[in-house]
């Protein structure tokens, strides 16, 4: 099928692009007819062009090739059947590739120059036609404006979704002179460049999050993104939504395709907090895609492979929770690659003043105040403090105490911290008395309203139904 002037066109090349839009790969291009010469004229055509060339000699060996891999675009026959010209096998081959694929451009090409079959298949969902014997630079042209439009389109659904999930980028700034800090910092110098997985443990409000950032930054995926959820927070109808994306249609309020975490992840980070809620029917599917890499969205059959680094963290004690089986060992061993250990702030005290004054510049320019330092009392109630909230608390306690402060230094009274004898009562306390004492007054302050007592402790209602559960309460 070269054209009449015998020669293949190459100034047709398009970019090599990702399927982000960045420079990467060339465009991917199925190509589907039940002639071989077809298809190896539309090989001779395209790969001197610069495209990948995929082919499928019938319609199911096209839907087979869709399922198992990625393309920019299908070039397919209308008519299959010998003799015949009706485009029948065609059009219903295009209905279950746009089910399949919605966005997927489709240029299809019919050998009888059938103008009014082409414009059915375009008002089905076509994007262009080509009639057979095809001119090259016509094909070339169309395909060309099909891939990079469905890239630029594909590159700002990523870039809509990120705005909308990606946290604080650039490295973040860790505070950690203590000794006990030491131990953490050799960690994350050792596999922060590396893809190993990481499992992030310490109590409520100790940095784990910095941590996760801070070891994305180290790696060779800093310039990819990082993307967070709390994965305590997810209810378990929307939790494969979520990290796996949906395709139109796949429930009820699913009313256009959409990416999930992993795969807005691909080729970056991927951070998993509050790992220890996952509830246990929900990490069999998330062991299956760490094990094999790839994914399904929900109301899809089509695989797509993903290549994520998987940070998680957890105030739980994952070994005793899979002891009582309440998390699956597998998936425990799976995220466990290295386990980083982050200790409580009344461990590390020699941090204290240090953390008080990078929160207070911070405060002082967010809200244009002039507090410079504190005076004796207040840093030594900073330092007697058992923070029980860690350095969460005392980012609080920071803010607070700008705002309410009125001198030049911040005092004892503008921290407003509970008295020691109350700290030495938490102190005695594991943190699991402490969670279902607060949630057990939280519950009867509200009667028992499960949305006003789970906005009231700062979780989402599926998160409190499962501390409730765990509780016995």
């Amino acid at each position: 099928m070269i054209d009449s002037h015998g020669s293949i066109p190459m100034a047709y090349k398009p970019a090599e692009r990702d399927a982000t839009g960045a420079t990467s790969a060339p465009p991917r291009v199925l190509a589907a007819d039940d002639q071989p010469q077809i298809l190896e004229a539309l090989e001779l055509l395209l790969r001197p062009a610069g495209f990948q060339v995929d082919t499928a000699g019938s319609p199911a060996a096209t839907l087979i090739a869709l399922r198992e891999n990625s393309y920019d675009a299908l070039l397919m026959d209308l008519n299959y059947t010998r003799d015949t010209t009706s485009g029948r096998e065609g059009m219903e081959m295009l209905r279950q590739v746009l089910e399949l694929e919605p966005q997927l451009p489709v240029i299809v090409m019919t050998a009888w120059g059938n103008v009014e079959l082409a414009v059915e298949a375009m008002q089905r969902g076509a994007r262009d036609f080509i009639s057979k014997p095809w001119e090259n630079t016509r094909l070339l042209t169309i395909l060309q404006t099909q891939v990079d439009l469905y890239r630029a389109l594909h590159r700002a659904t990523v870039l809509e979704a990120e705005n909308q999930l990606l946290r604080a980028t650039g490295r973040p700034e860790m505070i950690a002179h203590s000794p006990a800090m030491q131990p953490v910092l050799d960690a994350m110098t050792r596999v922060g460049p590396s893809d190993a997985n990481v499992l992030i443990t310490g109590e409520h409000g100790t940095g784990k999050e910095i941590v996760a950032r801070t070891l994305h930054a180290l790696s060779t995926r800093a310039a990819q993104p990082l993307i967070a959820v709390n994965t305590g927070g997810l209810a378990e109808g929307v939790f494969e939504s979520e990290l796996f994306g949906h395709v139109k249609g796949a429930f009820t309020d699913a009313r256009t395709d959409r990416m999930g975490r992993f795969e807005l992840a691909d080729r970056g980070t991927l951070f998993l907090d509050e790992i220890a809620n996952v509830p246990l029917r929900q990490q069999a599917k998330l062991l299956r895609v760490l094990e094999s890499g790839e994914i399904e969205r929900v109301g899809s059959s089509r695989t797509k492979r993903v290549d994520v680094r998987v940070l998680s963290a957890t105030n739980a004690n994952l070994p005793l929770e899979a002891a009582k089986g309440l998390f699956r060992n597998d998936l425990y061993f799976r995220l466990n690659t290295v386990e980083i250990h982050l200790p409580p702030l009344r461990e590390r005290r020699e941090d204290i003043p240090v953390l008080a004054g990078h929160f207070l510049a911070r405060y002082t320019a967010r809200y244009r105040k002039n507090q410079e330092g504190f005076d004796p009392e207040a840093m030594s109630m900073l330092l007697e403090h058992s923070w029980p909230g860690n350095i969460r608390e005392m980012e609080h306690a920071m803010e607070r105490a700008v705002l309410m402060g009125e001198g030049k230094t911040i005092r004892a009274v503008d921290l407003n911290l509970q008295r020691r004898e109350v700290s030495d009562l938490l102190e005695g306390l594991s943190f699991e008395l402490i969670e279902e004492f607060m949630i057990r007054k939280a519950l009867r302050q509200h009667e028992r309203n499960v949305s006003h007592t789970a906005e009231a402790l700062g979780l989402s209602r599926g998160a409190l139904y499962r501390r409730m559960e765990k509780y016995g309460i």
